[in-house]
């Protein structure tokens, strides 16, 4: 940042985790109705914080290199993912209980929407600008180089390693940015060689495209989530003041700041998100969810949610919409593997079809029994289908809570990162926060019927 900036000193995370928290409380606490629900979800936020710190000052790669601090770092890590689990199951209850609350009273931001839209804007431009001049996660790095291969019809020793590191389910989404990419440092390359120059040119190059790949995936991701959530506001709560009051305080959150580049977190959410936009056409929302269960499995998980509420109307053309798109990501599977063996090996990692491992975990589990997953796993199951007939009467509102319910759940079992994925969940438990009642937003109200519906029903109109 002190490139673009004079003298620009970037802020450590935990500084930030107090600045962001006083802002959070002057720009959102209701101090005139201090025990209000309001006051008590942004409480849960802000409790987030300090088991983050926690995660991230364990997960420093220089204090793992440093035997002297090794021990104590994962002991801070360790009650860090405790921290997170804890106030997880808060958000879960909270989730769980919002369909009961009828009662809705719009609460307004304490800054005025010019002053929120400023600020909303200037912390994305903070932000982006971080990961411009930031380094990427390994991780994706990882997945930008399996995309490359995967174009090429082959495979390489990260296929094997990410069954077991559950990275991103379908790497092919990162081959369209790293066209781009990849041309771009391909023709700057092509400049004469000076002296500082590395050895290989084309390892360089690679290596270049794949850290501007991740890059770009980061930030497409992250703004599509806070612009999705502006639309969502807008469109379909009739307020985009609140919009921009959920997407000013996902941006202030410590974990935005920290995880900005893992895309590995924000791609699924980005697709979730896309998928609540166009919840009024079936197919759009069934083609953004079959995507994102295809990037990381988890999503599948919201199926029995989003079908019953698609159940009165749209419920065959938001299910044609899922298989399409998975079909389509199992097509590209085919046409890029070189063999069979590498094709099911594929298959497998985009749609988890393995049994649940216990060794070699990481995350919250590294310091448990893998074996406790199984109850966990079971019972995460159990709540995924229970979705399907509770509540009966479903809207927009209870896919929003329900999603966040879901997403939530699935910390508690997550083989690795378990507890800080949060932008699997954080989009639509703020939507859930901000949302004004919703209960007139039903499929059969705000669906409209197929045309082959339409054509029956204008024969029988003509009949009589």
């Amino acid at each position: 940042m002190s490139e673009i900036l004079f003298q620009y000193e970037g802020v450590n995370p935990t500084s930030w985790a107090y600045l962001s928290s006083l802002l959070t409380i002057a720009l959102f606490f209701k101090f005139n109705r201090v025990f209000c629900v309001r006051n008590f979800d942004l409480l849960l936020l802000v409790l987030l914080a300090p088991g983050l710190l926690c995660v991230a000052y364990g997960s420093d790669p220089v204090a793992a290199s440093d035997p002297g601090i090794a021990e104590r770092a994962s002991i801070v890590a360790r009650v860090g993912y405790l921290w997170l689990m804890g106030v997880n199951v808060f958000l879960l209850a909270r989730m769980m209980l919002d369909s009961a609350m009828v009662r809705r009273p719009l609460l307004e931001p304490n800054l005025s929407f010019g002053g929120l839209t400023f600020l909303a804007a200037s912390l994305l431009l903070f932000l982006t600008t971080n990961v411009l001049t930031g380094s990427p996660a390994g991780s994706d790095l990882d997945a930008v180089q399996r995309a490359e291969y995967l174009s090429h019809r082959a495979t390489s020793d990260l296929e094997g390693a990410t069954l077991n590191t559950h990275g991103p389910g379908f790497p092919f989404l990162f081959l369209l940015p790293h066209i781009s990419t990849k041309s771009l440092i391909e023709a700057q390359d092509t400049a004469p060689a000076d002296a500082a120059r590395v050895e290989d040119p084309a390892d360089s190059g690679r290596l270049e495209a794949n850290a501007a790949t991740a890059r770009l995936m980061a930030i497409l991701c992250q703004s599509t989530i806070v612009i999705g959530i502006l639309l969502i506001a807008r469109q379909h709560f009739d307020n985009a003041v609140l919009g921009v009051a959920a997407s000013t305080l996902y941006l202030l959150l410590p974990y935005t700041a920290i995880w900005t580049g893992n895309v590995t977190h924000a791609l699924p959410g980005a697709l979730i998100v896309l998928a609540v936009l166009c919840y009024r056409r079936p197919i759009a929302s069934g083609v953004m969810i079959g995507l994102a269960c295809g990037t990381i499995y988890y999503p599948f998980a919201l199926l029995p949610l989003w079908i019953a509420f698609y159940w009165r109307r749209g419920a065959r053309r938001f299910v044609a919409g899922v298989v399409a798109a998975l079909l389509l990501l199992v097509a590209t599977l085919v046409f890029t593997s070189s063999d069979t063996a590498m094709l099911i090996a594929r298959l497998q990692q985009m749609l988890g079809l393995r049994m649940p491992i216990f060794e070699g975990l990481s995350g919250v589990w590294a310091f448990w029994n893998g074996w406790y997953r199984v109850p966990l796993i079971v019972t995460f199951a159990g709540l995924s289908l229970s979705f399907a007939i509770w509540p009966a009467q479903k809207n927009l509102a209870t896919l929003l809570s329900g999603t966040a319910t879901l997403m939530v759940g699935v910390q508690f079992w997550h083989a690795h990162s378990g507890g800080i994925a949060l932008a699997w969940y954080l989009p639509f438990l703020l939507l859930t926060v901000f949302r004004p009642n919703l209960e007139d937003r039903v499929a059969r109200e705000v669906v409209a019927p197929s045309r082959w519906a339409r054509s029956r029903h204008d024969e029988a109109t003509a009949a009589l």
